[in-house]
């Protein structure tokens, strides 16, 4: 099992920054792939970042060019600076770490207001 425990959420005015960060403990050892997902009520909950265990990162085209995920593998935990916050970049986010056997874990969320 793996446990996930996202910080880092809260509210910023619009053009503001926030990082949010998910640290990982359990049976780590067998993820490769870890990420954030972001979720607002009454729709599917949405790709933003996801992160390899070498480095390789793939972004939401709405965030691409503001938000940066990144790791500390030594640390066991995946980070996500988001710049220039938008109103409609509120939303729940979750952190979600993938095993290469396609299981997947995800923490319990933290959430981001981001006001106009």
């Amino acid at each position: 099992q793996v446990q996930l425990v996202e910080s880092g959420g809260g509210l910023v005015q619009a053009g503001g920054s926030l990082r949010l960060s998910c640290a990982a403990s359990g049976s780590i050892f067998s993820i490769n792939i870890m990420g954030w997902y972001r979720q607002v009520p009454g729709k599917q909950r949405e790709l933003v970042a996801i992160i390899t265990r070498g480095g390789s990162t793939n972004y939401a085209d709405s965030v691409k060019g503001r938000f940066t995920i990144s790791r500390d593998n030594a640390k066991n935990t995946v980070y996500l600076q988001m710049n220039s916050l938008k109103p409609e970049d509120t939303a729940v986010y979750y952190c979600n770490a993938r095993r290469p056997d396609s299981a997947q874990y995800w923490g319990r969320g933290t959430q981001v207001t981001v006001s106009s």
